[in-house]
């Protein structure tokens, strides 16, 4: 029987298993504790709910594109690579619907339990892998939401809408006005609108005077 090859470096994402129940997280018990070992890691995953911001986010279950290297060493396992996510919201100015696609570099360093790093750092100053997984929604997930912009525009220069009847200004001509009076002077305006309707004519239904009968 011949024997079984060992994996090499920068081998297949296979050789990085993902949980069946979240597959978010990752058994390293195929990458070991070696110091050195490394495996690339290419996976297409599904967004989970809530990343994103008021008024754009990565929409749920989109497929969020990682390309990742995992190396093992001292103090725990270093992840690093590019994100690829698709985002959807609505323009900050008018509304109208925007999409767009964030390419972020990301690495970070996961601490083992027991480790040096683990023991001298806060709860919320280091990941840690839990047992033999590591949980990449975190990671990916802040770093969507910090390169997510609060205020996002359809385009650059974006004119808003109009305060007056609410269309998109880019939509309308760039004479559009809308007439503007005085609240002091509403009620004189109406009285005078009134009595130039009056004297443009005989109304519908008016008396007229017959020819024979002067």
């Amino acid at each position: 029987m011949p024997a079984t090859s060992s994996p090499r470096p920068g081998a297949p994402s296979s050789d990085v298993r993902r949980s069946a129940a979240d597959p978010w997280k990752l058994d390293l018990r195929e990458l070991g504790r070696r110091a050195g070992s490394l495996r690339e890691w290419d996976a297409t995953l599904p967004a989970p709910a809530g990343w994103g911001v008021e008024m754009i986010g990565v929409p749920e279950g989109a497929p969020v594109q990682l390309h990742l290297r995992l190396e093992s060493v001292m103090e725990g396992v270093l992840v690093s690579g590019q994100v690829d996510v698709p985002v959807a919201g609505q323009c900050a100015r008018c509304l109208e619907p925007v999409t767009d696609a964030l390419e972020l570099d990301v690495q970070e360093l996961y601490a083992y339990a027991g480790s040096t790093t683990e023991a001298t750092s806060e709860e919320d100053e280091v990941r840690r892998v839990d047992g033999e997984h590591l949980d990449l929604g975190p990671l990916v997930r802040d770093a969507v939401v910090l390169a997510l912009p609060l205020s996002p525009t359809c385009t650059p220069d974006c004119a808003g809408l109009c305060a007056d009847c609410g269309e998109r200004l880019d939509d309308l001509p760039a004479d559009h006005s809308h007439e503007v009076i005085d609240p002091r002077w509403a009620g004189l305006a109406a009285r005078l609108a009134a009595k130039t309707d009056s004297a443009e004519g005989p109304q519908p239904g008016s008396a007229r005077t017959n020819p024979e009968e002067i």
